[in-house]
């Protein structure tokens, strides 16, 4: 076990960053550099609920030993960066917290892995986070349990909604807010990173930045990450028993939020398949099948419509009008600082 003492610690980890748009802002009094495991916060305008997210952390039932690392994305107003200095302070997380000045989706969670990776060189396991989750208490020991037994490169688990608006519990089933799969065992691949564990391996495979730009403000750069993991022959696992709740406030459950959703996701699929479309014929047999879904959707929302509620109904329809919307340019930025609500 390596142990570096607080006056130290701010040194080497400004000495491994090298990176000007990328601040130091907190550390614990001792950071372990023989961990293991590494779990990456993006954090953005969410102090309060931050709290909520460590607190899960810290209750953790696992033997294990890991460290934090928090990314404050907002650069001007940092709300976040003094919640993260007090759990370090007070030792009841290890790990560092910065500030990346370049803000966006992909900047932040780009900034929590590679640093992640440079500070703790012994990590081979990094799990994410995000600042408006809650933590089960086996989370942590249950991911990496899964990363061991099956040798996965890249794990996940579900993100159950927890609605600030109770009165609509069935929105639990749409498809914005439901897992991907409801059972523990080898997948095809998992399509977000609000809950998942990826090995150093995967991100040495694919390259870096893991996630790229040009997802920043519109999101998905975790899609496009795990498409192409997928496409270079990773191992993909779902731990149905590794629970995180991801409080969901009343506006982001209007109709007028989901139907975005429903049209962001068409675009991110888009995008994420227009990279691996290489060649004019390619391109032009993708352009092709984006408007050949139109129709088909509609007829799948309208089949859903007798056994489903109207805003559930609507988003294969919503999906596949993003995706047409993208082939002709379409390009929303909801992770804009000026865009987000909550």
């Amino acid at each position: 076990m390596t142990l570096i003492p607080t006056d130290l610690s701010a040194s080497r980890i400004s000495e491994t960053l090298r990176d000007p748009f990328r601040e130091i802002v907190a550390s614990s009094r001792v950071i372990d550099l023989s961990v293991g495991i590494v779990v990456c916060i993006p954090c953005f305008r969410r102090p309060d609920h931050l709290r909520l997210t460590l607190d899960s952390l810290v209750d953790q039932r696992t033997p294990r030993s890991f460290a934090v690392v928090m990314v404050e994305n907002d650069a001007a107003g940092r709300a976040s960066a003094p919640v993260a200095a007090e759990y370090l302070a007070e030792g009841k997380l290890q790990g560092i917290c910065l500030v990346e000045k370049r803000q966006g989706n992909c900047q932040a969670i780009n900034a929590a892995f590679e640093t992640a990776q440079a500070v703790f060189p012994a990590a081979t396991r990094f799990l994410m986070i995000d600042d408006d989750e809650i933590a089960s208490p086996d989370w942590l020991e249950l991911m990496v349990r899964t990363a061991e037994a099956t040798g996965a490169d890249i794990v996940g688990g579900p993100v159950l909604p927890v609605f600030d608006d109770d009165s609509r519990p069935w929105l639990a089933r749409h498809p914005a807010f439901c897992p991907a799969y409801d059972y523990t065992g080898a997948v095809p691949m998992i399509y977000g990173c609000g809950n998942c564990l990826i090995t150093r391996g995967a991100f040495d495979r694919l390259g870096s930045p893991a996630f790229d730009l040009q997802f920043n403000f519109l999101g998905g750069g975790d899609c496009d990450f795990f498409y192409r993991g997928r496409n270079a022959g990773m191992i993909f696992h779902w731990t149905a028993e590794a629970i995180i709740t991801e409080t969901v406030p009343q506006s982001r459950t209007s109709f007028g939020w989901i139907a975005r959703r429903g049209l962001r996701i068409g675009v991110i699929n888009y995008r994420a398949r227009s990279k691996a479309a290489h060649g004019a014929a390619a391109r032009a047999r993708l352009f092709a099948q984006t408007l050949g879904r139109l129709p088909l959707s509609l007829g799948r929302s309208v089949r859903l419509l007798t056994s489903s509620r109207a805003v559930v109904a609507m988003h294969p329809l919503l999906v596949a009008v993003g995706s047409a919307l993208a082939a002709f340019g379409f390009d929303p930025k909801p992770y804009e600082a000026s865009k987000i609500v909550s």
